[in-house]
């Protein structure tokens, strides 16, 4: 059994410990407010943004460009979208491991040939494939100090000029979409090159009527398309962040109080423990001196 200075020592560890991470969750809910409110204005004009691109892209053949040029996939490129710090349960393992599982299950002739590379946002992401060797571009790991459109607006030019010049034929990106505080939905998906929502055919031939035209408006529409699905994404991670620190925070803090219960309760029956052999040792010895 623990002394009681041992059980005395771990029961303000504890409490300690339970401060910090019922800060850490106020801090989490404090930040996930604000996060929520960005991605739920973005969503509905990211929504519209992609589904116009993809209407107008699948409104025939006429004026196709870089963007949605289908090329043999010989070099690719993973967008990985984690967060800089841990305590946030299964958050970055789950999009290390769909990470994984997409070269292994989809590109896994390309990897062999060490024409995998990951774009990692985040530092855990930049720490994770860096360690274990995976070819990696550097440079775009820290946009979660300063969340703005502006500075996720170059990474997209990097992205989207990186492509164009056929450094990479194929582009994906995996991040947590944020659900509620303590759900979030993993996501892969195509960034280049763009093909169209839908294989409907009556879709496909209507005849839109373009103004000024066809190849100015899509042209206008594609990057700005392609930086906003990138924030959104973006957008989408920190919140998820939030959300799961937060849930993570909670049960933490349940945890140490369920802990300081037991605790507690053992330092008391050892004390208890303690007296009664006190009580004993002095009545044994007051019984000694009797006899004697």
């Amino acid at each position: 059994m623990a002394s009681l200075k041992e059980v005395k020592n771990r029961i303000t560890s504890i409490i300690s410990t339970q401060q910090i991470t019922k800060a850490m969750k106020m801090v989490a809910a404090a930040k996930l407010r604000r996060s929520q409110e960005r991605i739920i204005q973005m969503r509905p004009f990211s929504e519209k943004l992609s589904e116009v691109l993809h209407n107008v892209s699948s409104a025939g053949e006429e004026g196709q460009s870089w963007y949605n040029t289908v090329r043999e996939e010989k070099n690719i490129l993973i967008v990985v979208i984690s967060a800089d710090r841990g305590l946030c349960g299964s958050f970055n393992s789950s999009v290390f491991k769909a990470t994984l599982k997409l070269i292994n299950d989809k590109y896994a002739q390309q990897h062999e040939q060490e024409k995998v590379t990951i774009l990692p946002i985040g530092k855990k992401a930049l720490e994770y494939f860096k360690k274990r060797g995976y070819r990696v571009e550097e440079g775009h790991s820290n946009l979660f100090h300063d969340i703005s459109f502006e500075n996720v607006s170059k990474t997209a030019e990097f992205l989207m000029t990186s492509f164009k010049n056929e450094a990479y034929d194929k582009i994906d990106i995996i991040y947590n979409e944020f659900k509620n505080v303590a759900t979030q939905v993993l996501r892969v998906e195509a960034y280049l090159p763009i093909t169209s929502a839908t294989t409907d055919t009556e879709t496909a031939d209507v005849d839109y009527i373009y103004q000024p035209d066809r190849e100015e408006i899509v042209t206008g529409l594609i990057p700005k398309s392609l930086r906003v699905q990138l924030f959104k994404a973006v957008l989408d991670s920190n919140a998820a962040f939030n959300g799961a620190q937060m849930t993570a925070m909670d049960k933490a803090t349940e945890n140490a109080g369920e802990l300081l219960k037991e605790l507690k309760l053992a330092y008391n029956r050892t004390r208890q423990a303690a007296i009664t052999k006190e009580i004993l040792e002095i009545v044994g010895g007051a019984e000694a001196l009797k006899s004697s």
